[in-house]
Order: C-alpha cells, then sequence, then structure tokens
C-alpha cells in the first residue's frame, strides 16, 4: 500500500499518495454522518481510528490521539468502500466489434485492464468480484499487479475464465471458428461433467478464487438465447462440487427460469442477472439462501448506446427482451427479502460509471440504505468476506466520502468525492 503523508486534501497530495510506499501512521477520520454498511442507524459525531490499514475503533469524536494524524471530513457522510459483484475489469469493454477481444493480445488485455481498475477504484468501488473474461487468467495477472502496488485499483476477486459449454454464452462466437480461438479464450469450455470439473479444478490451481459458469446463454452471445438452459444441472452440480471441496464459491450465469432452478438445485452460491426469473425460482433462491446479483441499469445502456454504437441486432432484440422482466423480478426478490448484492456487469458500459445502478435499486423497490448496504456490508457477506465492506473495527479501512446524504438523494453516489483504499489517500 502507499504512504499517506499529510490529509490535505488536494490532487497533488492525492497523487503523490497513489506512488509513495505504505506506513504505519494512525489515522483519526472525522465522519460528519456515518453510514457503517452493516446497521440502518446514521450516527453523528464519530471519528474512525486506523492504523496499518485496518479500522482499529469507531467510537465519539475526542481530541487526536498522540501521534496520530486527524482528516476532517465533518462535511461528509463517511460509509465503506463500496463493492461491485459484477465487473469485466481484464477485458477490452463492449462494442460493435465483435473481434475487439482476439484483436487483443493477452498483455493489451492486462493493461486495459489496469486503466479500467483504476478508474473503478477512484469512482469509489474499493473491492470487485471480476466475474470472467475471454483473455483467460489476464484478471489473476491484474489482481497480483494490484496487490502488489504496481499499478493501483480495487481488491479483486477473480474468476478467471467461463466454465461454458461449446459455443454457449461464456464463448467468443461469431468471429472465427470456435476451434480456432486461441487456446486461452477456451479454457473452461466444457462438455461433459467430467470435463466441466476439470476445467474448474484447472482454474482454481492457476490462482483463481471462484468459479464462474454459464448456465443459460447469453444477452451479448451471438447464437445463444437467455432463456435457453446451457451447462446442465450435472455439470453444474460437478462444478459445485470442486469448488466448494476447496473453500470456493461458485456463481452461474443465468438469464433464464429453468437454468436459474438448476444453478440452484446444484447448489451454486450465487446467480448473476436471473433478468426471467419467475414466482418459483425466486422462491427456491429464497429458501436456499441464494445470492442474486442483479444488473438493472445494464439494459438502459445497451439500449441507448448499443444502438447508436450499432451493436449486433441481436444483441439489442435479447436486450430489449429481458430489460423489464429483470427489472419486475429484482422488485419481486425485493418484496420476498432474496439475498440481492450490488452487481453492475461494468465493461458492457464505460468503468467508472459502477454507481449509477444505486438509483434503480430504490426505483424498482429497495430502500435507498438497503441499495447502500447491497454494496457495502450485504455484498461482503456474498463474498464469504469478513475483512472489507463495513465500517467496524478489525475490517480494511475502505472508506468513501460524499458532501450530500446518500440515504436523501442516492445520485450523489455516482460522484464520490473522497475514496480511501486500506487508510490511503485514493483521492
Amino acid at each position: 500500500m502507499r504512504h499517506l503523508q499529510r490529509c490535505h486534501l488536494t490532487a497533488a497530495l492525492a497523487a503523490a499518495l497513489l506512488a509513495a510506499p505504505a506506513s504505519a501512521e494512525t489515522l483519526y477520520i472525522e465522519a460528519g454522518r456515518l453510514i457503517d454498511g452493516v446497521s440502518d442507524e446514521v450516527r453523528t459525531g464519530q471519528c474512525i481510528t486506523v492504523a496499518d490499514e485496518r479500522i482499529t475503533a469507531v467510537a465519539p469524536c475526542g481530541p487526536t490521539p498522540d501521534g496520530a494524524t486527524r482528516l476532517d471530513w465533518s462535511g461528509f457522510t463517511v460509509l465503506p468502500g463500496l463493492i461491485d459483484l459484477h465487473t469485466h475489469l481484464a477485458d477490452v469493454g463492449q462494442s460493435a466489434d465483435l473481434a475487439a477481444p482476439i484483436k487483443a493480445s493477452p498483455a493489451e488485455t492486462a493493461l486495459v485492464g489496469a486503466r479500467n481498475a483504476r478508474v473503478t477504484l477512484e469512482a469509489g468501488f474499493t473491492s470487485v468480484r471480476d466475474v470472467g473474461t475471454y483473455r483467460g487468467l489476464t484478471d489473476v495477472a491484474l489482481k497480483g499487479a494490484i496487490e502488489r502496488g504496481d499499478v493501483p485499483g480495487p481488491r479483486m476477486w477473480v474468476a478467471g475464465a467461463y466454465i461454458t459449454i461449446p459455443k454457449g454464452g461464456g464463448e467468443l462466437n461469431g468471429v472465427v471458428p470456435n476451434e480456432e480461438l486461441p487456446a486461452d479464450m477456451r479454457l473452461g469450455v466444457a462438455a461433459t461433467p467430467e470435463e466441466a470439473a476439470e476445467k474448474a479444478a484447472f482454474l482454481l490451481d492457476n490462482g483463481v478464487d471462484f468459479i464462474k459458469t454459464i448456465a443459460t446463454g447469453a444477452v451479448l452471445a451471438i447464437g445463444t438465447e437467455p432463456g435457453a438452459p446451457e451447462l446442465t444441472e450435472e455439470q453444474l452440480r460437478a462444478v459445485v462440487k470442486v469448488a466448494h471441496a476447496r473453500g470456493k464459491k461458485v456463481t452461474a450465469h443465468a438469464h433464464g427460469a429453468e437454468g436459474i432452478k438448476n444453478a440452484i438445485r446444484a447448489g451454486v452460491d450465487s446467480i448473476e442477472h436471473a433478468s426471467i426469473a419467475d414466482e418459483e425460482a425466486l422462491q427456491m433462491a429464497k429458501a436456499q439462501g441464494t445470492w442474486l446479483s442483479m444488473d438493472i441499469y445494464n439494459g438502459t445502456y445497451i439500449d441507448e448506446e448499443g444502438t447508436r454504437e450499432g451493436w449486433p441486432e441481436e444483441y439489442l432484440r435479447k436486450n430489449r427482451e429481458t430489460t423489464d422482466t429483470q427489472r419486475a423480478a429484482f422488485r419481486r426478490a425485493v418484496e420476498l427479502g432474496v439475498n440481492i448484492g450490488y452487481a453492475t456487469d461494468a465493461g458492457v458500459y464505460p468503468y467508472g460509471l459502477n454507481g449509477r445502478q444505486f438509483r434503480n435499486m430504490v426505483r424498482f423497490g429497495m430502500t435507498p440504505m438497503q441499495a447502500i448496504q447491497s454494496a457495502t456490508g450485504r455484498a461482503a457477506v456474498a463474498m464469504g468476506r469478513d475483512d472489507i465492506g463495513a465500517i467496524v473495527p478489525g475490517r480494511y479501512a475502505d472508506l468513501v466520502a460524499v458532501k450530500a446524504d446518500p440515504l436523501t438523494d442516492i445520485t450523489v453516489l455516482e460522484k464520490i468525492d473522497h475514496v480511501m483504499k486500506g487508510g490511503a489517500l485514493v483521492r
């Protein structure tokens, strides 16, 4: 991590801090309003003590402790650093060019990922669950670069590649015959339960943190339909068995109701998208404690920008068919009390705009506090983490600050005023 010198909030100082080494300096951060990410209470007059990257105390403010540096955020609402459960940092991003992922080499893809990581961190998202890349394992490399301090970025938990059937929703279809794609673009292709288990074991052996499976077709993949099941329940169960034996979670890309149910019956920990979830699927998720990661801002961006930029008509048609159904399913999931985490599919739209989803979560049924918790304490639970997502002693000092009150206007989280990661000021 980087050394936090004096806490004057200027762009020049922030840049210097990003380039400097870590320090054992103690910070005493005075918060105007404090939302801790796990309780519904908003506290005032609280000070956060930070040492060695972690929060050591949260208590009513008093004199600055000996040897500590006081940071005055008394004019701000202070929240935990935000968490996005569905990003694709180590990828070139969505465009009208179907061949863009194959045109970028693994090295170029990783460098693009470094830019994406910096922008995401500056937007206030201090942790992400990165759910796959066409260039297999480039996300593992990017995560390592961030952890070493080579590039700035959020804490990353990575999937490495997609476990998908041949020509399924996790393949780069429609560019060249799939058999001619580079090997690193087919690391997770599996036709049988045995192959699916082998591919999952391979990815886990090569540094991934969880497994991403493709249980249905995709909106943004040529030749697949979102409502159609792809990986079978048996294949999904084989992956879950391998991952859970190593203490790792499994998530399933699943738009259609049958694919969602297959994945839940197979024991996956979370569902991505859930765009066509029916009542039975939502009730199953509720009963099993399965998390839903629903990117309900994405449909608007794809329709507006995809149309303007000339994305394939197949993409636009499938997006139109799933956007409203997904938002209706989201509203019903909120009513049922299904576990919902903040997940945006960043990479389909430009990085750094992750905060735009908050307004849709509120529009379609959540309170502002529920939306905030979905991106903080609740997201940490979804990931099985007890070191991020909350302003409580023992967690990383990942913090964001906004001048206005997000409980009154949730859109203020679209432009974060100050960001801290591990006690180091980002901006």
